[in-house]
């Protein structure tokens, strides 16, 4: 069996940082990008900068170019996850299915209060976007499982990726940046914040390996003591 090998394309960014002392927002937010390859499979994760951009560093860092990703997951399916999925036409779109479930009830709720029908063309774009991605299987390829990680969205799914020597998990915003886990603090906004405190923990529970959510690869204290 091939072994798994994860790269980190591009380094995400939160718009406001409040373990900065950042109280509005002060830049453009995007996901940490990693790509994850396995035999023939190329999957992309959360590719949250403009497909231009996304597709140059995707070359950079590995000489591939788009048509090379045939699959695509989402950890959550919010804008700062997916600016760039116009760029990668052959891959097929996967979150967990109760993310995809929470953001299309959000979206038919926005649906049926938008009496005026101002938004409706722009919502029912969205509602069809959504609807083409596809619930996650529970492996993605081999030695690539996911991993619940809800609290932030109803929905935050992580990737583990799995070798004979360590675990290294892509956990989205369950683990937003280095800071917040050495903090042990969940990002505002959170859809359940006690289960988003939980998730964190799991993930420092289980991992030799993080890539957060908006910030580089970094080593756990189970990484370190092996």
């Amino acid at each position: 069996m091939p072994q798994a090998r994860t790269d980190v394309i591009s380094i995400g960014t939160l718009s406001r940082n409040l373990l900065w002392k950042e109280t509005e927002a002060v830049r453009t937010p995007h996901a940490t990008c990693s790509l994850i390859r396995t035999g023939k499979q190329n999957i992309l994760v959360d590719p949250g900068l403009p497909g231009q951009i996304l597709t140059a560093r995707l070359f950079e860092r590995t000489g591939l170019r788009p048509e090379k990703i045939d699959t695509i997951f989402l950890t959550n399916a919010r804008p700062a996850h997916r600016a760039g999925l116009d760029a990668f036409p052959k891959a097929t779109i996967y979150l967990h299915e109760l993310e995809r479930d929470s953001v299309l009830r959000q979206l038919n709720a926005q649906l049926e209060a938008d009496e005026d029908g101002d938004e409706s063309a722009t919502i029912r774009s969205a509602i069809d976007r959504v609807t083409a991605f596809r619930p996650a299987p529970d492996k993605l390829a081999p030695q690539v499982d996911l991993f619940p990680l809800f609290g932030y969205t109803e929905g935050t799914c992580g990737l583990l990726v799995s070798s004979a020597t360590h675990t290294l998990l892509i956990a989205g915003d369950a683990v937003a940046t280095a800071d917040h886990f050495l903090a042990g603090q969940v990002l505002p906004g959170c859809h359940n914040v006690a289960q988003a405190k939980e998730s964190l923990t799991e993930a420092i529970e289980i991992a030799d390996i993080i890539i957060p959510g908006h910030d580089n690869v970094m080593l756990t204290p189970r990484g370190v003591g092996r």
